[in-house]
């Protein structure tokens, strides 16, 4: 007798899925016969993952609830910190499910312009948001320095591109450039950085998707298979 695991269902979902995109696409004829069946057992899957979106929220919010209220009691490091993130999640919690402020019941908008869950958003989260993209910026110059400090011909072309690049992106230099002679039009720094972001950067950025894409495709086909070590798969 089969003994049926997480596996098996993993495996059966996945085939099915990836059935269904070839036999019946989104889009197309109304499916009949066999590729009915698996475009029904497709919109079917779909609605499943949205209610196990769900469960999967609840767990999230309990393991967090339990990790940071462990290091609250046992005065683990950083534990203060952990006292902001239980407080702050609460808060967003029961004001986000009262509907505090806005339409009230069950068919309320929670993200309404006049609801405290909104307010929250824009005066707290999104200057906390700017914050970090702000000390982004000095993370970045740090990091370029250090790069693009000249220790070999690999490291010249990073540093002449990028220089290009960046005196090229400068909003001045067309009025600076126009006034050249057109025998020098071809060292026109702009042209020259749109160039280098048009064709190197572009087949780099799809060099790496292409890759991405690859070890997708192997990751799915280890799990699919059972060969992807961890929970389910083979130990």
């Amino acid at each position: 007798m089969i003994r049926l695991r997480p596996q098996h269902l993993l495996s059966f979902v996945a085939i099915v899925l990836v059935v269904a995109s070839f036999i019946a696409p989104p889009g197309g004829d109304e499916p009949r016969g066999v590729a009915s069946l698996f475009a029904f057992a497709d919109s079917q899957f779909s609605s499943w993952f949205g209610v196990l979106a769900v469960f999967a929220f609840i767990l999230g919010g309990a393991s967090l609830l339990r990790t940071h209220g462990r290091r609250v009691r046992r005065r683990e490091g950083d534990w203060k910190y952990s006292i902001v993130t239980l407080v702050s999640f609460l808060v967003v919690l029961v004001v986000g499910l009262g509907k505090f402020g806005g339409p009230p019941g069950l068919t309320g908008d929670p993200f309404s312009p006049e609801g405290w869950l909104t307010r929250i958003f824009s005066s707290v989260l999104s200057p906390l948001h700017a914050t970090l993209y702000s000390l982004l910026a000095f993370y970045v110059a740090s990091a370029s320095y250090r790069a693009f400090r000249i220790r070999g011909w690999e490291s010249s072309v990073l540093l002449g591109s990028a220089m290009i690049v960046l005196v090229g992106r400068i909003p001045s230099i067309d009025s600076w450039t126009d006034t050249w002679p057109t025998v020098f039009g071809f060292l026109r720094m702009e042209a020259w950085s749109l160039w280098l972001l048009k064709v190197p950067n572009t087949a780099g950025q799809r060099a790496i998707m292409i890759g991405v894409a690859l070890g997708i495709v192997t990751m799915a086909v280890r799990m699919i298979s059972g060969l992807e070590k961890g929970q389910g798969g083979r130990k």
